[in-house]
């Protein structure tokens, strides 16, 4: 087996993540590593440029955020003053990569406080197709161990082999920290105990050990403070790069199995964005034409009709070429729509232009 970062934040973790997501797909592919993990402060927005980047070094882009999971639900007026815990969501398949979004997208616009949360209730309604980890020492299990509350981490364990079935896994780390020192033994017997597969993860907010003093002075910015400030946000550590397998496999050499999981994890995933195309929805054209293209030819010539007392060969030739271009370029379906659009905005007496672009302007 071999090993797969499966806990990464990227600059769009903004002031907090600094490993850029074309260095880390490069940098994965230099440790031989098949896949590599995206998983930002609870948003997906460099998930296209992530993407991108892996493919072009070969390595399987696994698409995931760390999300912020409050109990209770959204709705309820008081979920505010709701601790909220991380929790490492990672795409396994179309499915899971369709509810994430709409969890990531619940989170923003329905849960937003101080941090994009979602809630366990949305958890269970979108938890199929998606892998889940227990996250950091922010996770909500670590949290209840160190919190002396055993009982209670192993409830919230269950919940999530049930949310999760087969697809949840306890992370371990070690940064250093004394919290990670201390919770690390109770998540492995937690882990023994409940028959749970665990992982070795690391925390990577930036891509080499060097990296440590620019991350700190990134910290500094997002807490608008000085860096020689005492009481000011600071990781202790560093440790929070990416590192090699072997490091990787030092950090817990009695659970080897816990390394091969992150392969594991990798190899059972099956995604593929589908932006290979142009993504338009689909045009419904009056039965009486074959196509969009021969709809669209028909609109323009009619419209053409309503413009030129005379349709000249020029005339036509020039209307002919620039549908060719259209037609070449897979535009049609775009045209007919914003046409649908704008039709429909007029009937409703709603003010609206011819819009912008080359298109518009001729």
């Amino acid at each position: 087996m071999a090993f797969v970062h499966l806990h990464n934040h990227t600059q769009y973790s903004a002031l907090d993540g600094a490993c850029r997501v074309d260095k880390m797909a490069t940098l994965a592919k230099e440790y031989g590593m098949s896949a590599v993990a995206m998983t930002d402060h609870g948003n997906m927005f460099g998930t296209i440029d992530f993407y991108i980047q892996c493919q072009k070094q070969g390595v399987k882009p696994i698409i995931g955020i760390e999300a912020y999971v409050i109990d209770g639900s959204l709705s309820d007026p008081g979920n505010h003053s709701r601790r909220h815990h991380h929790l490492v969501l990672l795409v396994q398949n179309a499915t899971g990569y369709r509810n994430l979004l709409k969890l990531t997208s619940a989170s923003y616009i329905n849960g937003f406080y101080k941090k994009p949360r979602m809630s366990k209730e949305l958890l269970e309604k979108h938890s199929k197709g998606l892998i889940c980890l227990s996250a950091c020492i922010q996770g909500e299990i670590p949290f209840l161990l160190l919190d002396g509350r055993p009982d209670e981490a192993q409830q919230a364990l269950e919940w999530f082999k049930k949310t999760f079935p087969v697809r949840f896994y306890i992370e371990l780390m070690d940064h250093g920290f004394e919290k990670d020192k201390k919770v690390s033994p109770l998540l492995i017997d937690l882990a023994k105990r409940t028959y749970t597969p665990m992982v070795v993860t690391n925390d990577c907010h930036y891509l080499k050990k060097d990296d440590a003093e620019a991350h700190d002075t990134l910290l500094a910015i997002q807490t608008k403070t000085l860096r020689d400030d005492p009481n000011r946000m600071r990781f202790d550590s560093d440790q929070l790069y990416f590192k090699t397998e072997a490091e990787m496999r030092q950090l817990f050499p009695q659970y080897q199995d816990a390394c091969d999981n992150t392969a594991k994890i990798a190899d059972s995933i099956d995604f593929r964005l589908p932006y290979d195309d142009f993504l338009f929805p689909v045009v419904e054209i009056p039965d009486n034409f074959q196509v969009p293209y021969d709809y669209l030819r028909h609109l323009v010539n009619k419209g053409a009709s309503k413009k030129y007392p005379v349709l000249t060969d020029e005339i036509r030739a020039r209307i002919g070429f620039e549908l060719k271009v259209i037609e070449q370029m897979g535009y049609v379906g775009y045209f007919l729509i914003v046409k649908d659009i704008i039709d429909s905005a007029r009937e409703q007496d709603i003010p609206v232009g011819p819009g912008r672009g080359s298109a518009a302007g001729s």
